[in-house]
C-alpha cells in the first residue's frame, strides 16, 4: 500500500512539473509556486535542457513510471518495482546532480520527486 501511496504522491508531483513547464512556455509572466528566486525555481530546472529526454518532458517518463509501479505494486511483482526502481534512481541522481551542480538551482517539486524514488526503492526491497 505504501507504495502506491508514494506512486500517487510521484503522479501528483510529474502532473504540476508538467503543468509548469507548459505555463511557462507559454506565458513569460507566469511565475509557478514553486519559484521562490533565481536560485530557488522549479521552472528554471523544467525549461532548462536537462527537463527533457529524447525530446520528451521528464515529468511524462515521471508520469508513467509512477503508473507501472502501481500496477506491478497491485500485482506483486516487486522484483520489477525494484529493478524499475534502480532505474529511477540512476537518472533521478544524474538530474539532481545536473540541477544543483550545473543548473545551480534547487527545484523542490524536482527534489520531492527524487525523494519518492528513494522511498520506492526502498520500500521494494521490503
Amino acid at each position: 500500500m505504501i507504495l502506491e501511496i508514494l506512486s500517487i504522491i510521484g503522479i501528483l508531483l510529474s502532473v504540476y512539473a508538467f503543468y509548469v513547464e507548459k505555463k511557462t512556455l507559454k506565458s513569460k509572466e507566469y511565475k509557478a509556486v514553486c519559484d521562490i528566486n533565481d536560485a530557488i525555481s522549479c521552472s528554471k530546472a523544467f525549461s532548462s535542457k536537462y527537463g527533457h529526454t529524447l525530446g520528451i518532458s521528464n515529468s511524462v517518463y515521471g508520469f508513467f513510471f509512477y503508473i507501472v509501479v502501481i500496477l506491478l505494486a497491485f500485482y506483486s511483482q516487486m522484483n520489477y518495482v525494484f529493478y524499475l526502481s534502480i532505474l529511477s534512481l540512476i537518472f533521478s541522481v544524474y538530474l539532481a546532480y545536473n540541477l544543483y551542480f550545473k543548473l545551480k538551482d534547487f527545484c523542490l517539486v524536482c527534489t520531492g520527486i527524487y525523494i519518492v524514488n528513494i522511498l520506492i526503492l526502498i520500500f521494494s526491497i521490503w
